[in-house]
């Protein structure tokens, strides 16, 4: 069994190119970048950005193409493709995209302004920036190789069901995850 399955959440990094092919279908393309946040051996905190080409087809792509702009925040769910050509100097080229199959738009204000022809998320300047910054606050980072904190005896809370028979407490230290 084979499986060609990929999920990237991230920022658009540059506005949507629309586009039709020769049949008709629309055809739009954008980049996402990721980041990776990481301790390094040393102790010091780091992040590293990763950039994926994006190409959607059909219903999607008019989705993509209308509601997407630079910075907005989406999760595509596609497969990995590479495409070969060769160029007008007889140079073979290589380009590996994500085919999207579906895609998730992020909240409004996530990502930079909303600026272009997009209708998704306008509102006025003033009304646009204080929501913006609460909901980048809102998706936490959470690095590889997390460990949480230790908790303290005296933070210890307990969970009682609704009937509040002390039989039924379950203890957080007892919840496996």
């Amino acid at each position: 069994m084979n499986l060609n399955k990929a999920f990237v959440l991230g920022n658009v990094t540059r506005e949507p190119e629309v586009k039709a092919l020769p049949s008709g279908q629309q055809v739009t393309s954008f980049g996402i970048a990721t980041n990776r946040f990481y301790t390094s051996s040393s102790g010091e905190k780091k992040s590293e950005a990763e950039f994926h080409n994006i190409v959607c087809f059909g219903k999607l792509a008019d989705i993509a193409g209308r509601y997407l702009n630079k910075g907005s925040l989406v999760l595509i769910e596609g497969r990995i493709k590479t495409r070969n050509w060769t160029n007008n100097t007889g140079v073979k080229q290589y380009r590996t995209e994500i085919i999207a199959e579906t895609l998730q738009l992020g909240p409004r204000g996530a990502g930079a302004p909303q600026s272009g022809t997009s209708n998704y998320g306008k509102q006025s300047a003033m009304e646009h920036e204080p929501e913006q910054h609460s909901r980048q606050e809102e998706i936490p980072v959470i690095e590889e190789n997390y460990t949480p904190p230790a908790v303290d005896q005296a933070d210890d809370q307990k969970i009682v069901s609704f009937e509040g028979d002390a039989a039924d407490e379950i203890d957080v230290k007892d919840i496996p995850f």
